[in-house]
């Protein structure tokens, strides 16, 4: 599959992820005020670079935790059968939790995850996404807060990937495929 010869279309600058990242961190840290640590879940991979740049933003004592969930392989399709590969190294029961995702896409990975904790009785669980993409969504999910909404696209950089290339790009880019294999 990455045989396929494509290009990259930048959607979202790399200055525009930086502004709303600290727009959301200043209301999330409306929402949070007074908690004594804030729990916060990054979802790898994809969500990696995402999470660094928004805890560095936020005005809250944190505690960071990752829990790895896949439904989508090296493919460009979500399976929709979610699974957790990796699981928190800390307890979240009584805290406050945010979890923090690259991409809301069919919504089963969000829906699941926070199905998944909400069993561990944090005192509050709140979600996080930089992207949304609401028409492709399967089942109904919202995050508590979106840095972007977006068309339905396949998309990388910012720590989101096409079978683990280009997460290392500094900003958002629509994958644009110039030939079949």
């Amino acid at each position: 599959m990455t045989d396929r010869k494509y290009v990259i279309d930048q959607m979202i600058s790399a200055k525009s992820i930086a502004a709303r990242i600290e727009e959301l961190a200043k209301e999330i840290a409306g929402e949070f005020a007074g908690t004594d640590k804030l729990v916060v879940v990054g979802l790898l991979r994809g969500s990696f670079v995402f999470i660094a740049d928004l805890v560095r933003e936020l005005d809250l004592p944190v505690e960071v935790d990752f829990l790895e969930a896949s439904s989508y392989g090296d493919g460009m399709e979500s399976s929709r059968e979610v699974r957790i590969l990796k699981d928190l190294r800390g307890k979240i029961e009584g805290r406050d939790v945010l979890v923090v995702e690259d991409i809301v896409d069919t919504g089963y990975t969000l829906t699941h995850v926070t199905k998944f904790l909400a069993t561990r009785k944090p005192a509050r669980l709140r979600s996080i996404a930089l992207l949304d993409k609401p028409s492709r969504r399967e089942v109904p999910f919202t995050a508590d807060w979106t840095g972007f909404t977006i068309p339905d696209e396949f998309v990388v950089g910012y720590g989101i990937d096409f079978a683990q290339r280009n997460r290392n790009l500094p900003y958002i880019g629509k994958v644009r495929f110039t030939e079949a294999v």
